[in-house]
């Protein structure tokens, strides 16, 4: 009695009669949880280490007790209305350093003698931290919340004309080629291609900007004579000794950095979905 030849395709594994084929994987569980992995750690050390003694609870309270003053806080408490003020300052430096910074850029990074003509300075400036330049802006706006505003908006300002301005440069050259065998003039090339060209790098600085006006308005707001704002509140808390309240505050500005990196972040993903093709 001949034994049946199996029937499969080519190239396809064959299986014995009956075999069960194995479970697909759940890794796609898995890589869900995978962002919540490390918060959750942080906080387990940071709850053993209160609770072991290793650190003072005067110095550093519980994450229980933390989170709890946070979200008291942003749910009507007066957390709320610093964290409201810091959003707003953020918010007009971030939109005066892009109405500025992203036109300027691509026009400069379109001419690339006018862009190497000012880049020392860029790049000076670039390279110098913003809080060295606030008893510059103190001179010039006085303590006020254009200050804080200013200085944010300068520090972001130079991050975007150097993104802008390097995309344009570094437009792919064959597409720029392409433009001019076709007959294009070099306004049709600028619009058509340098400054689509241009917008991925652009949103690259963007990021990176709205990241240092936070920083930078936070910074301001420690040091230049505020009355509000989560920089105030910090320093303040720290003063008179309510760490509950100044890590509370903490929180806060790192989860409003992080939820302004994750809007830009699917803003880019969204509009310059070509990106790289």
């Amino acid at each position: 009695m001949s034994t049946p030849t199996p029937t499969t395709s080519p190239g396809t594994p064959w299986k014995p009669p009956g075999a069960v084929a194995p479970a697909a994987p759940r890794a796609s569980h898995w890589n869900k949880a995978l962002p919540f992995i490390g918060p959750v750690v942080l906080f387990i050390i940071w709850d053993l280490a209160v609770r072991l003694g290793f650190i003072k609870a005067i110095l550093l309270p519980p994450p229980a007790d933390t989170v709890a003053a946070l979200i008291t806080g942003l749910a009507g408490g007066s957390l709320l209305g610093d964290f409201a003020v810091t959003v707003w300052r953020t918010v007009q430096a971030f939109l005066v350093a892009a109405i500025v910074g992203v036109p300027l850029g691509v026009l400069l990074g379109s001419n690339e003698k006018a862009y190497r003509s000012v880049e020392f300075l860029i790049d000076f400036f670039r390279s110098t931290p913003s809080s060295a330049l606030i008893p510059l802006f103190l001179m010039i706006f006085g303590v006020s919340d254009v200050n804080k505003v200013a200085i944010a908006a300068f520090g972001a300002l130079l991050i975007v004309v150097f993104n802008s301005a390097y995309g344009v440069m570094n437009a792919r050259k064959q597409r720029v080629m392409a433009a001019k065998v076709m007959g294009a003039s070099r306004w049709q090339i600028f619009r058509d291609v340098l400054v689509w060209e241009s917008l991925q790098p652009s949103f690259v600085g963007l990021r990176s900007a709205v990241s240092m006006a936070l920083v930078i308005v936070i910074v301001a707001e420690m040091f230049i004579g505020s009355d509000s704002g989560l920089g105030h509140r910090i320093i303040n808390s720290q003063q008179v000794m309510n760490v509950r309240d100044m890590y509370a505050s903490i929180l806060a500005a790192g989860a409003l950095g992080y939820a302004l990196n994750i809007l830009f972040l699917l803003a880019e993903r969204r509009i310059v979905h070509w990106s790289g093709r």
